[in-house]
């Protein structure tokens, strides 16, 4: 298990390649990101290059899953962003479910999001990438988010049926959609192919102030026998820089 930052949440605002160096001064060796499509791709990648720092994780297109009527866009977009991962060689994509559809019953959207994975899965295969779809908060974050809960994700990913499609589980959004981490967490371990963290309240820093105790269920994370990255996705309180060589002070260190 280690930490990779997320470069859009812990510096906010501040151009990827600039972010790059801060990152691995402060003792990190990989780093993720949201969108693509808004950035210089070459300057990134020359930036990654530099600083040899691995890219673990960066979003697909933000085109719902859950309406069939959008699935040729969803596949459109996979595939260019397929490309830039493969440019980059970022080994997972984020794919969000979708705002839920007024008037249409849970269980087609559901539905919807399995027929869509299952389209992407050769195309997954054949790129040796991995998709993983994200549950949300609908409660504070994410109004109107169609998936909220790990267990209906965990199924959505069991139906599909492929190694190439699994679950991002993100500890603050799922402390707030339906607590029980740990549990939740380690008998789906295998399930799992990113792991986001952060505080609860407020999104900061996942060491201190918060009501999950972080180290607990990384350490409980790592027994159950989860090898990925942990995504430190938080909204800094403090200088970026020194919040960032706090966590590996006060975390579970890395490969431990």
């Amino acid at each position: 298990m280690e930490y990779s930052v997320c470069a859009s949440a812990v510096y906010a605002g501040v151009p990827l390649p600039l972010a790059l160096p801060r990152i691995k001064k402060a003792g990190y060796g990989a780093f993720e990101f949201w969108s693509w499509w808004d950035k210089d791709i070459n300057a990134v990648d020359e930036a990654r290059k530099r600083t040899g720092l691995k890219l673990t994780a960066m979003c697909t297109r933000f085109v719902p899953l859950n309406d069939p009527a959008r699935r040729s866009a969803f596949l459109e977009g996979l595939k260019e962003s397929i490309a830039v991962a493969k440019q980059l060689e970022c080994p997972v994509l984020i794919a969000q479910a979708g705002s839920e559809l007024a008037g249409v019953e849970r269980q087609r959207q559901h539905d919807a999001i399995v027929q869509g994975l299952r389209e992407s899965a050769p195309i997954l295969e054949d790129k040796s990438v991995t998709l993983a779809l994200e549950p949300l908060n609908a409660l504070i974050d994410h109004k109107g988010y169609y998936l909220t809960r790990s267990d209906e994700g965990f199924a959505i990913v069991r139906e599909t049926g492929s190694p190439n499609v699994k679950l991002l589980f993100d500890v603050y959004h799922q402390q707030i959609s339906e607590g029980n981490l740990i549990r939740n967490l380690t008998q789906n371990v295998q399930s799992v192919a990113h792991v986001h963290i952060a505080g609860n309240p407020g999104r900061h820093e996942p060491y201190e102030n918060s009501e999950v105790h972080c180290p607990t269920v990384l350490k409980a994370l790592a027994q159950a026998g989860y090898a990925g990255y942990v995504g430190l996705e938080y909204l800094p309180l403090r200088d970026a820089d020194e919040s960032l060589k706090t966590l590996l002070e006060r975390m579970p260190p890395e490969n431990a």
